[in-house]
């Protein structure tokens, strides 16, 4: 694809900075709002579906590390397109649990509990500041300036592994404690 012009550069890393605050402000303040809305009892499966998400997106942004070391760029496009929609359908299954439920308290006790708390905080945190890195990458990449992209994604690649498998952590932590 052609370099693109100053403008539309710009134009991208606005909408992208734009997101990357939007998001999580939005969903800082949907989880904020202590009334709940009532959408039918189907809603208190979204953190196991959540749960598979995380799981499938860590498998995919491996095999997508995978398909490109060996070179096969279509396939880690694909594979990387499938786990960048995978994060937007969790964002969108997060958002509808938490607008509808209660969030769960952790009830472990002992040392699991600093364990739970410093897996849970560093998810956390660190889902946040990604959404910055994998917009910027998949920009980078649809739009053809690969050396750039390469450059995001030595951050954007272990930080999203590492919310993803927390992610499925600390719904095993705290999957006992749900109320169905």
């Amino acid at each position: 694809m052609e370099a693109l012009k100053p403008v539309q550069e710009q134009k991208a890393n606005r909408v992208i900075n734009v997101l990357s605050i939007a998001i999580p402000v939005a969903v800082a303040v949907l989880l904020g709002i202590r009334q709940k809305i009532d959408l039918g009892s189907w809603t208190t499966i979204l953190p196991h579906l959540n749960a598979v998400i995380n799981s499938l997106t860590a498998i995919l942004l491996l095999i997508g590390f995978y398909f490109i070391r060996q070179g096969n760029i279509a396939a880690h496009k694909r594979t990387m397109l499938m786990a960048f929609t995978l994060g937007s359908v969790f964002l969108v299954s997060y958002v509808l649990y938490h607008l509808t439920n209660q969030s769960t308290p952790f009830g472990g006790k002992g040392w699991i509990r600093p364990v739970y708390y410093f897996l849970l905080v560093s998810h956390i945190v660190l889902s946040i500041v990604v959404v910055w890195f994998v917009l910027r990458a998949v920009y980078y990449a649809l739009s053809g300036q690969i050396d750039k992209h390469k450059q995001t994604v030595k951050y954007a690649f272990p930080i999203w592994l590492y919310v993803s498998i927390t992610g499925v952590i600390v719904y095993f932590l705290i999957e006992p404690y749900y109320i169905y």
